[in-house]
């Protein structure tokens, strides 16, 4: 590769050289005056070694060789162009003998435009030769036909690899177009015959092999009718990769994949303003915690494709961190990394870190996110998502770290579980530290939905249960849920910290959400079977913490528009500070001498919205129901607990108490808001009549 770099620097040093004295020949019709031939020589290694240099600056030498395209050929003419203006202002300040006359400028811009044009093609076209030599086709292999819906840059670069590169294995013998102005042209030599569902028609025989969905950045729902379509006409289909990974550089266009769920969920391809992201992140230390999770491992990604002077990997898992360390090198950052085995808790390890790497921004990512398993340990939910986030804050604070950014939830909001009150009380303690602390480090927060692709997504643990042959076990028809995907999340992130000055939490526009039930429905067709017949739908109950929805803001918080269309800024009033560290270093002291249901009280007196439900049975009867029945009742009472409340509830003893039928089984069941309490006070048969 880099033998090749050399080799187009002294192609389009001799190209701009031969262009330079073809100007002067047809300036003077071939009869150049012997004192202007004296100024060769100078102006010649100036003005050649100008250009080269911009071409240099503009980055020009590393395109990849392999391709030339219209916008390639533009972004070269701009710089030529740019150069030419600034050689014929030369000329024009001091004359002909320290610059090529202005006449020879104009002839010398046309040639060099044409000599670097015919360089990059042939460059372009040795790129293509000796890729196809590399990789012998074996012999009497035939291409498989295939049809490319999307006739536009990407569907016809497509189209060319399959040409230029047989070991692919697939000829493009028709594209499928929505625009009605290419039906009937050719690109490529393949015919655009039409729109995708003309596939339907009888008349329609290509006798395709494969079609490839050749369209990253279309509206979902347009994809999710591409794919309906080719369903029933029982064709292999696969897509190619989304519009990141092309625009990035992290996948090429001839590296195809199956249609994937996030394809069809609606999400509108997000664009960031890179200037200011770049304007906060290059050339400074950047800190990021729990670097080996999902979200954690994407920020250090993105955040080094911005140039950072170090990116410092922080993380308390050392295979994680191992793992993320060794993507990154051999993605070509190695230079740029830190890798850190800490704990955010261990406030010496912060203290050392900080002294030694000063880092300017940090993003704090590290914390407890799986609900259940938190609401029977909340104590470890304390100490890791609040205690964990005051520990790195304050440290920040000490040594003036420029930005702070908590990666925070929308299960923040009016929280049912454990999880969702750490994450809130992290919430407030970065927002009291910035009210009290005003000039000092920028503290804000980002809150968002579920991602789509996370270790703790519903995705992988459908796939398995679908490779098992089913059922898939969702918790309820109702429960619904906003979804993004790692990388569209991790970019608003970034786009947030450039526009946040302190004190602010972010809300990141997560479209409509989605029903879980449905979602399960769409990876069981996309697998190739039929919900409910190939593959049944299991519904087993909300588990403890869980709500059926999320909600997006507080009713106290002010909500305002921000530059960005996908992010909300979200204001209130936050607490004080020195009562809210008071609280949490209590809080943590008790987190592992008290029961589960005593923290659990303890930390709703922090978190006002912490809409607190714990589930006690103190009935005899419920022992003696067989467990099947006992499971179904407890599922039903778990359901009820984010539904309106049933009518017909009769006060006894001034507690609400409430009639459940549920199979061959009457329940009566309480509910104590006060203390936050559910007691099953009776369970009887049908039959039976209650005492």
């Amino acid at each position: 590769m880099k033998t090749t770099r050399i080799g187009l620097v002294l192609s389009y040093a001799a190209g701009l050289a031969g262009s330079l004295w073809l100007g002067y020949q047809v300036r003077f019709n071939f009869a150049v005056p012997t004192d202007t031939e004296l100024t060769f020589p100078l102006v010649f290694v100036w003005l050649i070694g100008f250009k080269l240099l911009c071409l240099w600056r503009f980055r020009q030498f590393d395109a990849f060789l392999g391709y030339f395209s219209l916008p390639d050929f533009s972004r070269l003419s701009w710089v030529l162009l740019a150069t030419s203006f600034f050689v014929y202002g030369v000329s024009t300040q001091l004359g002909s003998d320290y610059a090529p006359p202005r006449g020879v400028v104009l002839a010398d811009f046309s040639f060099s435009l044409l000599a670097l044009t015919a360089i990059r093609l042939a460059f372009r076209k040795a790129g293509c030769d000796s890729g196809a030599a590399r990789t012998p086709v074996q012999p009497h292999q035939r291409a498989r036909r295939a049809g490319i819906v999307g006739a536009g840059l990407v569907g016809t670069a497509l189209a060319q690899e399959f040409a230029t590169r047989r070991e692919l294995g697939l000829q493009a013998v028709a594209f499928f177009d929505d625009d009605r102005m290419k039906w009937g042209k050719h690109v490529h030599n393949v015919p655009v015959v039409g729109a995708p569902e003309i596939l339907l028609s009888d008349k329609m025989d290509l006798e395709l092999e494969e079609v490839i969905i050749a369209m990253p950045s279309a509206p979902a729902k347009r994809v999710a009718e591409i794919v309906e379509t080719l369903k029933r006409l029982r064709i292999k289909f696969s897509t190619v990769p989304s519009f990141y990974e092309l625009t990035t550089g992290e996948a090429k266009v001839s590296q195809l994949r199956s249609v994937e769920p996030q394809d069809l969920l609606g999400r509108e391809q997000v664009r960031l303003a890179t200037e200011d992201i770049r304007h906060l992140l290059r050339d400074r230390v950047v800190m990021v915690t729990g670097a080996g999770g999902s979200i954690g491992s994407e920020l250090c990604r993105q955040i080094a494709s911005y140039s950072p002077r170090w990116l410092l990997l922080v993380e308390q898992s050392e295979v994680q961190l191992f793992q993320i360390e060794q993507e990154l090198i051999e993605s070509g950052w190695g230079n740029l990394l830190v890798p850190l085995a800490a704990n955010v808790q261990d406030e010496s390890r912060l203290e050392h870190i900080f002294r030694q790497y000063e880092p300017e921004t940090v993003f704090h990512a590290a914390a407890h996110k799986h609900v259940p398993l938190m609401e029977t340990q909340p104590g470890e939910a304390i100490k890791n998502n609040a205690l964990g986030t005051l520990r790195l804050a304050e440290t920040c604070l000490r040594h003036r770290t420029d930005r702070f950014v908590l990666i925070s939830s929308d299960k923040a909001i009016n929280p049912t579980s454990v999880m969702g009150a750490t994450k809130r009380l992290a919430e407030m303690c970065v927002q009291s530290l910035h009210a009290g602390n005003p000039g000092g480090t920028r503290f804000m927060a980002v809150r968002f939905g579920n991602v789509l692709g996370s270790s703790g997504s519903v995705l992988p643990i459908f796939n398995k249960q679908i490779a098992a042959g089913g059922p898939i076990k969702v918790t309820h028809p109702d429960m619904r849920r906003y979804f993004m995907t790692i990388p569209e999340a991790v970019g608003l992130v970034l786009q947030s910290a450039a526009l946040g000055s302190g004190g602010e939490i972010f809300m990141l526009d997560m479209g409509k959400p989605v029903k879980i039930v449905d979602l399960a429905r769409q990876l069981i067709k996309l697998s190739g079977f039929v919900p409910d017949q190939d593959i049944r739908i299991e519904f087993t109950g909300l588990r403890p913490g869980e709500k059926l929805f999320e909600e997006l803001s507080y009713a106290g918080e002010r909500i305002t528009a921000t530059r960005h269309p996908k992010i909300t800024r979200l204001l209130c009033d936050p607490p004080f500070y020195g009562w809210v560290r008071g609280f949490l270093l209590k809080l943590a002291e008790k987190a592992d001498q008290l029961d589960p249901d005593k923290i659990k009280h303890l930390l709703k007196d922090a978190v006002a919205n912490y809409n607190l439900l714990i589930k006690r049975s103190a009935a005899k009867e419920l022992e003696a129901v067989p467990r099947r029945d006992r499971q179904r009742i407890a599922r039903r009472i778990s359901d009820l607990f984010s539904d309106p409340r049933p009518a017909g509830n009769e006060k006894l003893s001034g507690q609400e108490k409430y009639r459940l039928r549920q199979g061959n089984y009457r329940v009566l069941y309480e509910i104590d808001d006060a203390a936050h309490l559910v007691t099953i006070v009776k369970v009887a048969h049908r039959r039976d009549v209650y005492q």
